[in-house]
């Protein structure tokens, strides 16, 4: 029976075909990449002679990364009066411009985040924010240990371009 068990699988890997050609196979075709993506750093109007260590905004293809935004008043460094009410009004209202002055709006925004140099003036800030979006982008809204020209809030926001 052992010689028999042995004769079979001697057998069975002569019906086997194995291919040992040397021929070497043709290379598969290579993939075309993806086009890289566009990227422009953009200036907003009246931000010239600020001299800002960072863009404003920057577009990627068709969408939009704002940089933080304070409630100050276009052209100058003076936070608007009011406090966290005034400061949430002026920065939403100077992202919309910044938004369509790029061409898009606050209907494309997606995403925002909120910063608040205290977070119990949070229902303050949402009062103000909710006015400005028909919809409701997705946002984070986090209490830090303080803000740039000791400001009550700051957004940033990432909108499309149609």
């Amino acid at each position: 029976m052992k010689y028999f068990l042995i004769l079979l699988g001697a057998l069975s890997l002569a019906a086997c075909e194995v291919d040992v050609s040397t021929d070497t196979p043709e290379p598969e075709p290579v993939a075309e990449s993806e086009p890289s993506p566009r990227i422009e750093w953009l200036k907003a109007p009246g931000t010239e002679d600020l001299d800002l260590p960072f863009s404003p905004a920057v577009r990627v293809d068709n969408t939009l990364y704002l940089s933080g935004v304070l409630g100050i008043v276009p052209g100058t460094r003076n936070l608007a009066k009011g406090g966290i009410l005034g400061e949430t009004q002026q920065a939403l209202e100077n992202i919309s411009s910044t938004l369509e002055n790029f061409g898009s709006s606050m209907e494309n925004v997606v995403k925002c985040t909120v910063f608040l140099a205290d977070i119990r003036e949070w229902a303050a800030m949402n009062e103000i924010y909710k006015t400005f979006f028909t919809n409701k982008p997705a946002r984070s809204a986090v209490g830090i240990s303080g803000l740039g020209l000791s400001a009550r809030v700051e957004i940033e926001c990432i909108a499309v371009i149609d």
